[in-house]
């Protein structure tokens, strides 16, 4: 029989104040099951701006402002599973994923300003970066002196996610598309079409290959309200 491989088990990572890369000495976690599922939020917020020369201060419009990205994911824990080691009391597992929502001294040590750690949630080629922001724990299964034996964690991050596959020789390559949540989108107006939105970024770009990436079929016109990635091209 075949080498089905030894799986891949998903892992927490503490990142630096610069949230660039792994903190030294910093904390890591490896789940003890996978999740079924991940959960990825992608959310453009608007921002109400006066039209110019409106005297009556009564007349506003939508402009879009600064997304937000968030990923949502359940993880389970067992000390009666194997691998679980010692453990007698689950919440000696949990409370290793629980770390992420203490706070902490900022990024210049100040004494008044604590804030939670940053996290890299990284399971083979899906890393996302950001911060815990919910932390929802259910305990069942009571042995008889009283000591929870099962868990299961409802958690969720804020921050930006990166969809990244790594080859066997340890260099990073692109997956298919454009790589979501690591540049922001652009919000297609009404009856626009891609070159016209290309021709107004500040660094131009070739509309052909952003048409290719993003799955447009029909670049002269555009979806109202539809989000594109322009690459390095930025609307000015």
């Amino acid at each position: 029989m075949g080498d089905a491989g030894k799986l891949e088990k998903a892992k927490l990572i503490e990142l630096d104040a610069a949230f660039k890369r792994p903190a030294r000495n910093g904390h890591v976690v490896e789940v003890q099951f996978n999740p079924e599922s991940l959960k990825v939020t992608f959310a453009n917020r608007t921002q109400e701006q006066k039209s110019p020369g409106d005297q009556r201060g009564n007349s506003t419009r939508q402009v879009p402002g600064a997304g937000a990205t968030k990923l949502a994911l359940q993880l389970w824990f067992d000390v009666t599973a194997p691998g679980a080691g010692s453990a007698k009391d689950v919440r000696v597992l949990t409370q290793q994923i629980a770390y992420f929502m203490l706070p902490k001294a900022g990024s210049r040590g100040s004494k008044d300003q604590k804030v939670p750690p940053g996290v890299q949630f990284a399971w083979g080629t899906f890393t996302f970066d950001g911060l815990m922001d919910s932390f929802d724990e259910t305990l069942d299964y009571f042995s008889l002196d009283g000591k929870p034996l099962r868990a299961s964690l409802n958690i969720s991050f804020s921050g930006q996610v990166s969809t990244v596959s790594t080859t066997n020789d340890g260099q990073s390559k692109a997956a298919a598309g454009p790589t979501p949540g690591t540049r922001p989108l652009v919000q297609a107006p009404g009856g626009s079409s891609l070159q016209s939105l290309t021709d107004l970024a500040s660094s131009g770009g070739d509309w052909q290959a952003i048409a290719a990436a993003n799955g447009i079929d029909n670049p002269r016109l555009l979806t109202a309200g539809q989000l594109l990635d322009l690459g390095s091209a930025s609307i000015t």
